[in-house]
């Protein structure tokens, strides 16, 4: 039998070996490459506490004595072996690289990392005296007999030690006490409160900037902590968790349901462990008191948690180790200095980030917030992110008397304790707040206005396929669109009212919602494009999104290679569906870029025999989206937006220095110019046209005219 899908799991995989391939880019400014490596990790340690987790839990639960259950915990083995074997192959990669580029590049530039094997005699007594002076206070070890391990929290460091001990009586005590006093094992968290880089006085001969790692330094003075022991072997570690955890939806108090999964997620079961150092009686005593297999087991090689490396303090003139920057411009369609509402009445109004700034969006709210004649505000929020000018500008519209209507979703998962605070604040100022809906997500992101003018009442939505995040907008690509159009917001005002729960879902003309219109609309639109193409005129869909991998999509977009169509995917992340085999998906490409900005945006193209189509959404072709999640897609209507957006979905394809073209064997080959073709980045094109566009709208904002006069 063919096969049809690739693994979600490995697919996920490759993606995150882009990440990877892409911080080791040569051209790439050193800090940059940091950065990329760190992303890495975490998106491995979430890959791990949802996904392996799942596929674990899976294995623990299967029914013995059902044989399809049997069948799939079997065939879930073979997936963790193979994801097993896939993630060590990339992890030893970016160790390698960080030794043998990184840190070396790091020393040409003037800063050094120095393992506590290199330390000088004046360096260690330094760091023996700041270890006495501000880490020993903070430590607190704790003893094991081997028995039973303390409690490891999930994604937190720990160095762990084993000791022996010196006097014949220690021994004789630890004989009476310990089932095995020969491996007395001592684990000691590494304090998030201190700092983790430790700078080290400049050397007046060198002007190198020399740092240590706190754990380093808790390792190399460890037997202050331990007198009457000889530290034998020592390593530090870190766990992930399963964070796999559902919410009782029933519960009557939500967000104490919400606060049970987040302590939950501290004492899980434990997926994977991370080491550095070499200590293997150490890390089998470990890894049989925590209950892993070989395969859950990492060696990192290097630094663990590597978004330390972060914070490395450039020194003067360093800007070349960083992206030369790009700025946020702000947009050319919206005033600055006065309220939006009559560009927006005027035509629909395109928002870009982060090529053009957020804080347009911060002024709609901000200007709504304090406006007179506003008398409403429907909001939802689903990745808020911290110190949020959002949570700002709705807490003073409610007391500013205007009605605030907030949808928080507090399973947005990993951001839930952020949410919940969120909340709070807008409750305590009569913000009426709605905390998702039962048993579905909303991840829908839309805001409305709703405004008293001279001709009555008007509506201004704000449609995104991006969150409302003021520090996600500076890196992450999406498409807004701001209107006021009454078929947009006739059925935005149906959407508010049925994901308040107390509205029966009215059909929407204009906007489409999962789980209740969106994928039948999508296959719908497919299936047209299938009946319209001929030999003569092929019908072509273009899809740019996250991941993909819902089966009746892919299904469905097999058919319409089947019939001629030509299918165009941008697909940032997984991709289950299978490109370019004989008699199923010859006609359909899928690429994904990976570069500066993470490519958030969620673009379809149907060219529908010439009555072109084009629709934003917040939602990715995956199940989760499209049966599982509040999700909106909405229309664009404004031509010149629409002309405009298509040529973004070209360019992409475009792309020959950041993007990749995936393979029918499931490899992902890197893009590069032919011969004789230019190189083409497509966020670079995009960016320099928003600069054309900022020096055109100042040149001519300078320009003086001269003006002729009767004398």
């Amino acid at each position: 039998m063919e096969k049809k899908f690739f693994n979600r799991e490995l697919s996920w995989i490759e993606f995150n070996a882009r990440v990877l391939n892409e911080g080791t880019r040569n051209e790439l400014p050193l800090l940059e490459k940091i950065k990329f490596l760190a992303i890495t990790e975490s998106n491995f340690d979430e890959f791990f506490q949802v996904r392996v987790a799942s596929i674990k839990e899976q294995i623990r639960n299967a029914n013995s004595n059902d044989e399809t259950a049997q069948k799939l915990c079997e065939e879930n083995k073979l997936i963790l072996k193979k994801i097993s074997s896939r993630c060590h192959e990339l992890i030893l990669q970016r160790a390698t690289f960080l030794k043998t580029k990184i840190f070396p590049e790091l020393k040409r530039n003037g800063i050094r990392y120095i393992k506590s094997n290199e330390y000088t005699k004046a360096q260690k007594s330094y760091l023996y005296e700041y270890f006495k002076s501000e880490v020993f206070p903070v430590l607190t070890p704790l003893r094991t007999d081997t028995i039973i391990l303390p409690h490891i929290p999930n994604l937190k460091l720990v160095a762990a030690f084993l000791l022996e001990a010196k006097s014949i009586l220690q021994k004789v005590k630890n004989a009476l006490t310990a089932k095995n006093s020969s491996n007395l094992i001592a684990l000691v968290q590494i304090p998030e409160n201190l700092e983790r880089l430790i700078w080290l006085p400049s050397d007046d001969n060198e002007h190198t900037k020399t740092f240590a790692l706190l754990e380093d330094v808790i390792s190399s003075f460890a037997s202050e902590l331990f007198p009457g022991y000889k530290i034998k072997e020592n390593l530090c570690f870190k766990v992930n968790r399963d964070a796999d955890l559902t919410v009782d939806e029933n519960n009557s108090n939500f967000i104490e349901a919400m606060q049970e999964v987040l302590e939950k997620r501290q004492s899980s079961f434990i997926v994977r462990l991370m080491y550095t150092g070499n200590a293997k009686k150490l890390l089998e005593e470990i890894k049989n008191q925590l209950n892993l297999d070989e395969e859950d087991i990492y060696n990192i090689d290097s630094v663990l948690n590597l978004k330390v490396l972060n914070n490395i303090e450039l020194s003067e003139n360093k800007e070349n180790l960083l992206y030369p920057q790009w700025k946020h411009f702000e947009s050319s369609s919206l005033p600055k200095e006065n309220t939006c509402w009559n560009s927006i009445r005027q035509k629909d109004i395109l928002l870009q980030t982060p090529y053009e700034s957020f804080d347009s969006f911060i002024k709609f709210l901000k200007d709504a917030s304090v406006d007179p004649y506003v008398l409403a505000i429907k909001m939802t929020l689903y990745r808020i992110g911290s110190a949020s000018p959002i949570i700002q500008a709705l807490k003073e519209a409610a007391q500013n008397g205007k009605q605030v209507t907030v949808f928080v979703e507090l399973k947005a998962r990993f951001d839930e304790k952020q949410n919940i605070s969120w909340v709070t604040e807008l409750e305590k100022v009569g913000v009426t707040v709605i905390y998702g809906i039962v048993n579905l997500k909303v991840h829908a992101k839309i805001c409305m206005i709703i405004r008293k003018e001279s001709d009555g009442i008007r509506r201004y939505a704000h449609l995104s396929t991006g969150n409302y995040n003021v520090e996600n907008s500076k890196l992450y690509s999406d498409l807004s669109i701001f209107t006021c159009r009454n078929e947009i917001t006739n059925d935005a005002t149906l959407f508010f009212n049925a994901i308040s729960g107390y509205s029966s879902i009215l059909a929407m003309p204009n906007l489409y919602m999962a789980p209740i219109s969106m994928k039948e609309k999508l296959l719908e639109l497919i299936d047209k494009e299938i009946k319209l193409s001929t030999p003569e005129r092929s019908g072509h869909i273009i899809a740019k999104m996250n991941s993909l991998c819902h089966p009746q999509i892919i299904e469905k977009l097999y058919e319409a290679s089947r019939a001629g169509v030509k299918v165009e995917l941008n697909v940032r992340g997984i991709c289950t569906l299978i490109p370019g085999v004989k008699g199923m998906s010859e006609n359909i490409k899928v690429v994904s870029i990976i570069d500066r900005y993470l490519e958030h945006s969620r673009v379809f193209y149907f060219e529908n025999a010439g009555d072109e189509k084009l629709y934003l959404s917040s939602a990715d072709w995956m199940e989760r989206n499209l049966d599982r999640r509040i999700e909106l897609m909405f229309p664009v209507l404004d031509k010149d937006i629409f002309n405009y957006i298509k040529e973004i979905l070209s360019g992409y394809f475009m792309d020959n220095t950041h993007s990749y073209t995936l393979q029918s064997d499931g490899k992902w080959q890197k893009n590069s110019p032919k011969a004789k073709e230019s190189e083409y980045r497509a966020q670079e094109v995009l960016y320099k046209k928003y600069k054309a566009k900022e020096v055109t709208k100042n040149s001519l904002h300078d320009t003086e005219f001269s003006v002729r006069r009767n004398n």
